[in-house]
């Protein structure tokens, strides 16, 4: 695991599948992953980047009408895991 990621929350399974879409269409360097448990049991799939995509990222979701729950940021400190809402 990277010391640090970003993971895009969504509403539902089906935003999560139209996110990955738009963003490969975008040529985005994204990865679908499950929702980590530090954040929610929701919607069991979310979107990994890293944080030079941020704009992107967002611009995209904004542009796409994707809702999400959130964007959280992922770190790893003394092999503890830190989440801390970004949006």
């Amino acid at each position: 695991m990277d010391n640090s990621f970003y993971v895009v929350v969504f509403e539902s399974t089906h935003y999560a599948i139209a996110a990955e879409k738009l963003f490969k269409e975008l040529k985005l360097s994204v990865e679908i992953i499950p929702t980590p448990r530090e954040i929610t049991a929701s919607c069991g799939l979310s979107i990994k980047f890293n944080e030079g995509l941020m704009e992107a990222v967002k611009r995209a979701l904004q542009d796409g009408n994707i809702r999400i729950k959130g964007i959280f940021q992922m770190m790893r400190i003394n092999n503890q895991r830190i989440v801390n809402q970004i949006v």
